[in-house]
């Protein structure tokens, strides 16, 4: 058989050729916004028995119908629920199927042996014209070989379907880039049975309550029978094993990074390709875009194939908007092979100054440690956080300068000479740098992170850790250590001591001490390393 390629853009009648051989019983790929699909007439048992035979594909496996909208729903399915039409109005065309009751005019091959079809109107303009030209309902599962990775353009689907089926439609790459999200609404509450392209929170936002079905985050057992699409069998797989990673966009960086092999592929976010250079490897995209992800993740299993890659790591998002369609396809690829990554020990370190703050620091970057200098931090907030400047502005008026920096005299003048007013800076900036410390430690992919703040109790800070160290040392030692670091004299050196909590304070808070009573820098260090590394040895055994 010659698979035909029509190009609708350039042939004004290719609409109507493609429509012809869905009419006649033939088999075409169609572009939709999430992939491509494989069409066939839905109401002709032949018809869709070519398409599990083109795709190698279990009949017990059920088709989804595409139609070009909300009216069509009546001729197909009964005992239409009215929440089925609000969500038709809020998100047709797109990537949305719903499972209903189907009527007896839509057979059981297409349904894979259920009472029960799914059905959806796709967000693509030649794929809607050829089925209202065709007048038909068209069923249309993935375009690809039957366990592979989903075809996202036209070129895919040749790669798997070339001389299988009558023709192809080429409408572009494919914008969404994951299969639609599947709600089932012959249940209460309604169920999510593939997440897709369509979020489950804005499936929440009409809806209320959703359940989400086992499938979605395990395997179903031998002898279950699937609802929907996707749900069974193992699906979207390169032929090389997959192992995907969970965890922080860091953590999981750095566990494929330790275990990697000279013939290991990686799928990876943008920011953590360079920790693979060497090792073959495909980009999802930046780890915060998950629509670059859902667009990105076939083509990134597709690009193992033809390589000598014996194994195939991947990065996972979270289940965040696309994040759970995004994981769900790369965890189906790995047959639920997944690997959580040690999440990183987080210390909060701090201590009255002159105490070895510094020297505990440096040993824990030593130990391949991310330092976070809440200090840094917030002034760094200062000039990109659009929350926190606004925060600013509404608590102390205007306190940027015209070309947006802070007019520190101005702010100072307003709330060191008034405690009130420094407790709400204090306030402010409290509520809104932990934010930027979730992120920078989710990004980061050392074992250890440590919190450097010296208000890091009575800020609130010490709830972020996972332990809080506070470094001690003799008063007389430190008043000689700020003498000698700041150039200053005896009696100011010890007013600003005094003018500092006292020991039992700190004792009382962190659950870690560490004394200095080294007559060096360099001691200390290695006595700070020491127990830094008996933490993250404790950490990992957990």
């Amino acid at each position: 058989m010659k698979t035909i390629v029509f190009h609708p853009e350039t042939d004004n009648t290719a609409i109507q050729q493609a429509a012809a051989i869905l009419r006649h019983g033939g088999l075409l790929g169609i572009p939709t916004e999430t992939v491509y699909g494989l069409g066939a007439n839905a109401l002709d048992e032949t018809a869709v028995l070519h398409i599990f035979e083109a795709k190698g594909r279990p009949q017990d496996n059920p088709l989804i119908l595409h139609v070009p909208g909300a009216d069509w729903l009546e001729l197909y399915c009964h005992d239409i629920p009215p929440v089925a039409y609000t969500l038709a109005e809020r998100f047709w065309p797109g990537p949305l199927t719903m499972i209903l009751p189907r009527r007896d005019i839509v057979p059981l091959r297409t349904t894979g042996g259920l009472e029960t079809v799914g059905v959806r109107c796709p967000n693509h303009p030649m794929t809607l014209a050829i089925i209202r030209e065709a007048g038909i309902p068209v069923a249309a599962p993935s375009g690809n070989t039957s366990g592979r990775p989903s075809p996202t353009t036209a070129r895919h689907m040749l790669e798997d379907m070339d001389g299988k089926i009558n023709g192809i439609v080429d409408g572009g790459p494919c914008s969404v880039g994951v299969e639609s999200t599947i709600i089932d609404l012959t249940v209460t509450p309604p169920r999510l049975l593939r997440p897709g392209g369509l979020p489950l929170e804005a499936l929440e936002a009409v809806l209320g309550t959703v359940t989400v079905d086992k499938a979605v985050r395990q395997k179903l057992a031998d002898g279950e029978q699937a609802k929907a699409p996707g749900m069974k069998y193992r699906h979207y797989a390169p032929k090389a094993p997959v192992t995907v990673i969970t965890g922080t966009p860091g953590a999981s960086a750095a566990y494929i990074a330790a275990h990697l092999t000279k013939h290991s592929g990686v799928i990876c976010f943008d920011e953590y390709a360079p920790l693979f250079e060497g090792n073959i490897i495909h980009r999802l995209g930046p780890a915060g875009d998950k629509l670059a992800q859902a667009q990105h993740v076939f083509d990134a299993l597709r690009t193992f194939d033809g390589t000598d890659v014996t194994e195939i790591f991947a990065q996972c998002p979270d289940e965040g908007g696309l994040g759970l369609a995004v994981g769900n396809r790369l965890k189906k690829a790995a047959g639920f092979h997944v690997v959580e990554a040690p999440r990183p020990l987080i210390v909060g370190i701090t201590g009255p100054t002159g105490a070895g703050k510094t020297s505990a620091l440096r040993a824990l970057e030593q130990l391949g440690g991310c330092v976070l200098d809440c200090d840094a931090i917030y002034h760094d907030m200062l000039r990109s956080d659009d929350g926190l400047r606004r925060a600013l502005t509404d608590a102390f008026g205007s306190v940027f300068t015209a070309d947006g920096q802070l007019d520190r005299q101005k702010l100072g003048t307003l709330v060191f000479g008034d405690p009130q007013q420094l407790v709400r800076l204090n306030t402010i900036i409290y509520a809104h740098l932990p934010r930027e410390l979730e992120r920078r430690m989710a990004a980061s992919p050392a074992p250890i992170i440590g919190i450097d703040a010296i208000n890091l109790v009575e800020s609130g800070l010490s709830k972020l850790c996972d332990r809080t160290l506070a470094v001690l040392a003799p008063v007389e030692d430190r008043i000689r250590r700020i003498m000698a670091r700041d150039g200053i004299s005896d009696e100011y050196a010890r007013l600003r001591v005094a003018a500092q909590k006292d020991d039992a304070f700190y004792r009382t808070h962190c659950t870690d001490i560490l004394e200095n009573t080294s007559p060096a820098p360099e001691a200390f260090q290695k006595t700070a390393l020491l127990f830094f590394q008996r933490l993250l040895a404790d950490h990992l055994k957990k």
